[in-house]
């Protein structure tokens, strides 16, 4: 694929970034220290609202429509965020491949749920597959900081200790969900931190502050 189609396709993954970006757009670089955190809040978003949807699903309450559709609107930001520095393109695909994610990731907590051994299987396989695809595009897009074996080991990782907390929480294991929820938390913060430094190290001039050493091997 050529490179430039792949570097747009990196768009979708920083919603409060967009408005960091338009914002540079009219004062200059952005602060890398603001950029980072703007990345933390939008996969915090993330991981939030997919727990707010498990509690949800599990214990059948009257909330859930509206909880997915606000978990939908996250994997839209994320790919809105990203489109200053890859394009619209990028910030679209990277939303439709998160949107997959979820809904994947639906499919398997209801199937877990109905204790239909065959489609959690089935989904957890597509619910892997997508996480490859993921990291493949984000790879793509700035292949020297965000490597594929990196990448795909940090997305493994995320739906594993998802797994962890969607089967804790339908055992009604609330101590153990809730320390699930706290390592997702923490590893999602160390992945949000490497996609914000990559597009730091990727496009210097676009920021400014405490200088970010490039990646050159």
């Amino acid at each position: 694929m050529h490179h430039t189609s792949m570097r747009s396709r990196i768009i979708a993954l920083l919603a409060p970034l967009a408005l960091a970006a338009s914002a540079s757009a009219q004062g200059g670089p952005m602060n890398q220290v603001d950029f980072r955190n703007d990345m933390r809040k939008l996969w915090e978003d993330h991981i939030t609202w997919t727990r707010l949807y498990i509690v949800s699903t599990a214990a059948n309450l009257p909330d859930k429509e509206a909880t997915t559709q606000r978990l939908l609107r996250n994997q839209t930001d994320i790919g809105d965020a990203i489109k200053p520095f890859y394009g619209n393109a990028a910030g679209d695909k990277l939303t439709t491949l998160l949107k997959d994610h979820i809904t994947t990731a639906a499919e398997l907590i209801g199937a877990a749920k109905a204790g239909d051994a065959a489609k959690k299987d089935a989904a957890s396989k597509r619910w892997f597959a997508n996480a490859d695809e993921i990291a493949t595009f984000l790879s793509g897009a700035n292949p020297r900081q965000w490597r594929l074996a990196e990448m795909k080991g940090m997305l493994h990782d995320h739906l594993a200790l998802t797994t962890d907390e969607v089967v804790a929480q339908l055992k009604q294991d609330w101590p153990g969900s809730i320390g699930a929820y706290d390592k997702v938390h923490e590893q999602m913060l160390k992945m949000a931190d490497a996609l914000s430094l990559g597009i730091i190290r990727q496009h210097p001039n676009r920021f400014r502050g405490s200088a970010v050493a490039a990646r050159t091997q």
